[in-house]
């Protein structure tokens, strides 16, 4: 099988176009949304290690930071969390696994407009790139899409960009557990390990670097889990004092949401998390037609149809409240159109 033959054809205009515009920057700053995630880690790894391939000048940004689980993956440098003092005058943007200006942060978001900039994202929205825009929810991650364009630019899937693709494929499906693991992703995945990506060890090291803080968390959220709707909500909230107390960070929150859709008879899984004084973030899961994208977008958040997210600018109780309701309303609206 040829690289080509790995584009399944749906993609193949949105890669090759995205492609061409990338061969068009320089001078360009790689960006995914705050709190950067397994996926938008990967896809902005990929993407620097494209850039240096095709010799651009690049540099990686995210204003929250490279998050400590992720560390062991092979960067193509290091990740900078300012703006103020870049290695050269930026011109360009690359923004992966986000197409909505403040999710970039701040900074990011102001400088944006003045940027010749490409956006690639598995998120549903209209993107902002003005170079480019390939947005495709069908994808199972970013990094997928990033792998396509590696293969319009004449790059092999193997080593450090293999790896990182890997890593965002992998945490998008929650492990090839999702409902998004299809035969195409399956069969880049095949690729990659047949080219010497080594996919048991990238969990390995993805999956077993817990710190006993984290450890702890996860053992009191454990106990707070409570069962809403007859059973068929799983939620959980989370104080800003429980992380302090385990010393831990955001990020060692992440994959708690999908150990509350674990429970039986579980459709829909939410965890609140207290963010600042007066604004709490949401997380929600679920499977099969359970759509928590529209519970989400009712809230004025997004992401996808199984797993979706946003914030509420309110006090803990208030957001408890408001997004229970949601999601019991969804839930609700659902089970009426299935027994009409």
């Amino acid at each position: 099988m040829s690289l080509n033959e790995l584009i399944p054809p749906p993609y193949r205009d949105g890669a090759n176009r995205t492609a061409e515009s990338i061969r068009e920057t320089n001078y360009v700053v790689v960006a995914g949304h705050v709190n950067l995630d397994g996926d938008a880690v990967g896809a902005a790894a990929a993407a620097g290690h494209i850039l240096r391939s095709l010799g651009k000048e690049f540099m990686l940004y995210s204003g929250t930071g490279l998050p400590q689980s992720f560390s062991f993956l092979s960067m193509p440098g290091m990740v900078h969390t300012s703006l103020e003092r870049p290695p050269f005058p930026l011109r360009s943007a690359l923004f992966v696994d986000c197409n909505e200006p403040h999710r970039l942060g701040q900074d990011m978001a102001e400088r944006m407009p003045k940027l010749a900039s490409v956006n690639i994202d598995h998120h549903p929205g209209r993107g902002m790139g003005s170079l480019s825009n390939w947005i495709f929810p069908q994808a199972a991650a970013t990094a997928q899409l990033m792998a396509y364009v590696a293969i319009y630019l004449g790059l092999p899937l193997s080593g450090d960009i293999a790896d990182a693709i890997a890593l965002g494929i992998i945490t998008d499906t929650g492990g090839f557990r999702h409902g998004n693991t299809d035969a195409d992703i399956l069969l880049l995945t095949a690729h990659l390990a047949k080219n010497g990506c080594n996919i048991p060890l990238l969990r390995e090291l993805l999956e077993n670097n817990w710190s006993l803080g984290r450890m702890r968390l996860w053992a009191t959220l454990m106990r707070r889990i409570r069962l809403e709707r007859d059973k068929t909500v799983a939620f959980c909230h989370v104080l800003a004092d429980d992380l302090r107390e385990n010393q831990c960070l955001k990020e060692e929150l992440e994959g708690f949401v999908e150990h509350l859709r674990r429970l039986r008879g579980v459709k829909v899984a939410a965890l609140l998390l207290e963010d600042t004084p007066q604004s709490c973030k949401f997380s929600l899961r679920s499977a099969g037609n359970n759509n928590v994208l529209a519970t989400a977008a009712a809230l004025d958040g997004g992401g996808h149809i199984n797993a979706a997210g946003g914030i509420l600018h309110l006090l803990p109780d208030q957001a408890e409240n408001i997004l229970l309701a949601a999601v019991c309303k969804q839930l609700d609206k659902e089970e009426k159109e299935a027994a009409a």
